[in-house]
């Protein structure tokens, strides 16, 4: 038997996780508010569902993503409000089985060929690999809001590695969503992974610098928490710069976060 690659086990491992965590909530914790207005709870675990829903598509039926694709809006909220209703109206317990049932589809149709072919998505195509580290950095994500929702502190590994990558090749989302031009000259990245290894990215030599925590990183660049309040730290005025404008994403850059948002909780 062929081994699971390792963005896809993780993908599933960062799930089962988070699965965890949610399986163990009353009901009416799924009510709870999260950080990002207007969704609860459930919302984060719907939008989850729904996203890895598209991701199997696109992996294991591109002319049906397309279709569905091809019936979106130009308007991003409505297309995120319509995928939320078709789960949003279950109990959690069957809330919670759609999304296993999602994710598990998801990983097995990426892992069904080559993971460096390239498959459609709702921006451009990408490979396969790269939509199965899209997937780590929505379970990243949206199990924050959950935890911050729910009062539980996060245990990091470092599945986080395929978000930093991903985030790291996507440098320029945050100026290109909010209509800057991006940095022409390279980064450095240098950030320490929750083990404890060193991971780094880009010209050793190059002078806009970004080093310090690789979670604070993630947290920085899924717009989790507000820069001041981070292991992060910049060299040069362009990297200074990217610390208030990064994410991972293509899609509007929200709200984020106030600065000591979290600080009293997370200092408990």
């Amino acid at each position: 038997m062929t081994a699971m690659p390792r963005v896809l086990s993780d993908f599933l491992a960062e799930g089962d996780d988070l699965e965890d965590l949610l399986a163990g909530l009353a009901p009416e914790h799924w009510r709870l508010p999260t950080p990002a207005p207007g969704w609860t709870v459930a919302h984060q675990v719907a939008h989850l569902a729904s996203v890895f829903r598209m991701a199997a598509l696109s992996a294991g039926d591109p002319e049906r993503f397309a279709a569905m694709a091809a019936g979106l809006s130009d308007d991003f909220e409505a297309n995120v409000a319509a995928a939320l209703a078709g789960y949003l109206g279950d109990p959690p317990d069957r809330l919670l089985r759609r999304w296993r049932e999602e994710r598990i589809a998801a990983a097995k149709a990426l892992g069904s060929g080559p993971l460096d072919r390239i498959v459609p998505w709702l921006v451009r195509p990408m490979p396969a690999s790269f939509l199965g580290a899209a997937g780590v950095m929505e379970l990243f994500a949206h199990g924050q809001d959950v935890a911050d929702a729910v009062g539980v502190r996060r245990e990091y590994t470092d599945r986080i590695e395929h978000l930093v990558g991903f985030a790291v090749r996507n440098r320029d989302f945050g100026f290109e969503v909010r209509g800057l031009a991006a940095p022409k000259d390279p980064f450095r990245f240098e950030l320490t992974a929750p083990s404890g290894a060193q991971w780094a990215y880009g010209p050793a030599d190059a002078p806009q610098r970004v080093t310090g925590s690789a979670v604070d990183f993630c947290l920085l660049t899924t717009r989790r928490r507000h820069r001041d309040d981070l292991d992060v730290r910049a060299e040069g005025r362009d990297a200074d710069r990217w610390l208030d404008v990064a994410q991972a994403y293509r899609g509007p850059s929200g709200e984020g976060r106030r600065p000591g948002q979290f600080r009293m909780a997370e200092a408990d």
